[in-house]
């Protein structure tokens, strides 16, 4: 898979990559990205792309160890993610005749978005190729930016080969996600940003699925006059940067498996694994858990919707991946397009993951009467009563019992395991299971 939205499946291990037939014949050295080229794509955007908002934290700054701490807010940026600053910088430097041919992109995400955007503002036609699996709302967002939409393949990878297929038969522009200078220019300037509005800074944490950002943002910091520590995060079902870094060549994985789709790519290419080789000091891994921890917190402290891809950064910062003892970090929170479902799910996860969620199979002797003497319970315990449902019977249930699930939440898991002990003192109902999670 060689895009920003892989299929999502079960995860393998590194293989070494034999090189990308659809890469066009990339030449042996990839070109470099300069800090002149992220200066003059500062330019391009001006007018164009948002300079977000560094909102410092002092809480993330105590959980994490650090000295302070500042999220860098792209999920407040045009279409909720860093990903117009690259197309429109690739796409602005485009000829009249390669304008007229229009352009083409693949993506079911944050990249197809940005071409959209980017494309309707230079005036640009614009297809995108989505797999079937695209939600309609990211469709419909995608074609209210103007562009026009095709659904070709079940998996990403398909509509990857069909977009660079198309682009060599009509003389579109293929627009890639990651692996272009000129994106990766867009990119870096969240990096010039950086620099002026948190003067404290000498870490940056920078999520890794195709590699342009953390190789545009490492790019853009690498020439300051302090020492920043470049670091880049990806989940655990995803991690190929690491490795190739470490082997010095490019190492791909055949499968991924993660909640932050937005970097569940399988390897970088050419152009970001040259420029990241240079710049990125380390690389770590985190828990799809411990990501739906930290978008969790992300809500609730910071009150900033963030995909699972966007909060990776903010996971590393308060794993102990990393000793940031008396640093000064910037967390990248590189976007925040999610379903509201699927933010629902992640935030009980992450409620559960920091131990202040328990699940519960009840007994109730008395349905529905006993519902509500469950609902007192919970609530003079100072507990939220989440969920309450009746539970499909199984041949352990006795007979003459009622089985109800309920999710509860709470201050912790001594608490939460308070309310449990609270419910089943409730004659007539007893506990049946219980799940809390201690928040280690």
């Amino acid at each position: 898979m060689t895009g920003d939205d892989p299929d999502d499946e079960a995860s393998a291990d590194c293989v070494p990559s034999d090189g990308d037939p659809s890469d066009g014949g990339k030449a042996d050295a990839p070109p470099t990205v300069t800090l002149a080229d992220i200066e003059d794509a500062r330019r391009r955007l001006a007018d164009v792309a948002h300079r977000t908002p560094l909102d410092t934290s002092r809480t993330f700054a105590e959980m994490s160890g650090a000295a302070s701490l500042g999220l860098k807010l792209e999920s407040l940026q045009r279409t909720g993610s860093f990903k117009i600053r690259g197309a429109y910088n690739a796409m602005a430097q485009l000829s009249p005749a390669e304008r007229e041919a229009g352009v083409i992109a693949a993506s079911a995400g944050n990249h197809a978005q940005g071409v959209a955007l980017a494309a309707d503002l230079l005036g640009i036609e614009a297809t995108i190729v989505v797999p079937e699996v695209t939600p309609a709302a990211k469709i419909a967002a995608t074609r209210g930016y103007g562009a026009t939409v095709l659904v070709e393949g079940d998996i990403y990878e398909r509509s990857y080969e069909y977009a660079v297929t198309r682009a060599d038969e009509t003389g579109e522009t293929f627009v890639h996600p990651f692996d272009d200078p000129a994106v990766v220019a867009g990119q870096g300037t969240i990096g010039l940003e950086l620099l002026a509005q948190y003067p404290a800074m000498d870490t940056v944490l920078v999520a890794i699925g195709g590699g342009g950002l953390i190789s545009g943002i490492g790019t853009a910091v690498a020439p300051a006059d302090r020492d920043v520590r470049v670091i880049g995060v990806q989940p655990e079902g995803a991690a190929h940067a690491g490795p190739s870094l470490a082997a010095g060549e490019i190492r791909q994985l055949d499968d991924v498996d993660t909640v932050a789709e937005g970097i569940a790519d399988t390897r970088m290419l050419e152009t970001t694994f040259a420029v990241a080789s240079e710049v990125v000091d380390d690389v770590v891994t985190v828990s799809d858990r411990e990501i739906a921890a930290a978008v969790t917190l992300l809500a609730e402290r910071e009150k900033t919707v963030a995909e699972g891809a966007g909060a990776a950064p903010l996971a590393a910062a308060l794993s102990d991946r990393l000793d940031l003892s008396d640093a000064n970090p910037a967390v990248v929170v590189s976007g925040g397009n999610v379903n509201l479902t699927d933010h629902a799910e992640l935030t009980r996860t992450g409620l559960f993951e920091l131990g202040r969620y328990a699940e519960a199979r009840l007994a109730l002797a008395a349905w529905p009467r006993q519902v509500g003497e469950v609902v007192e319970a919970v609530t003079a315990e100072g507990a939220e009563l989440d969920t309450l449902e009746r539970a499909r019977r199984t041949a352990a249930d006795r007979p003459n019992r009622t089985p109800v699930t309920i999710g509860i939440e709470g201050r912790g898991a001594d608490h939460l395991d308070a309310v449990l002990t609270a419910v089943a003192e409730i004659d007539g109902v007893s506990v049946v299971e219980r799940s809390v999670a201690d928040g280690d």
